[in-house]
């Protein structure tokens, strides 16, 4: 090794800055969002998770974060990272954008401009209609974020 090549840990903590969420509700969004991310929107481990987490009551969430992956995908004008699925540490997307489904319903304005930045889109109405839906499918289950 280098003196000028950058050390593993400081790489790994510039690459995934932010620890998991606490929240269960959060932690299974950022599963289900990164399976999706990674194997597309009809990937048997997300709708399992949700599944087993929702019970008979899993189709609404469900739908609600393939809709959001999916526009996310088609409206972003800029990559949105994700970290695969057994990483216990998140990328900085990752972190904007459970921090926007967390202030979906309470703090709307807050979380429009944090989606704007998240996708590099100054409006994206159609899109925070998508995360409103997903926040609201997880309260009404019960699992809010």
């Amino acid at each position: 090794m280098t003196m000028n090549s950058p050390q593993p840990l400081a790489m790994l903590a510039s690459t995934l800055p932010h620890r998991q969420p606490d929240s269960r509700s959060a932690r299974l969004a950022l599963f289900a969002i990164r399976q999706m991310g990674a194997n597309g929107l009809d990937d048997a481990h997300a709708q399992h998770a949700m599944f087993l987490t929702f019970g008979q009551h899993y189709r609404r969430p469900l739908t609600a974060l393939r809709t959001l992956v999916f526009e996310l995908s088609q409206a972003s004008s800029r990559p949105i990272n994700i970290a695969p699925r057994c990483c216990c540490r998140m990328t900085a997307d990752e972190a904007a954008l459970l921090a926007i489904l967390a202030r979906a319903t309470d703090n709307a304005p807050a979380a429009e401009m944090l989606l704007a930045d998240l996708t590099g889109c100054r409006t994206t109405p159609g899109l925070f209609m998508s995360v409103q839906f997903v926040a609201d499918a997880f309260a009404d289950a019960g699992r809010p974020f």
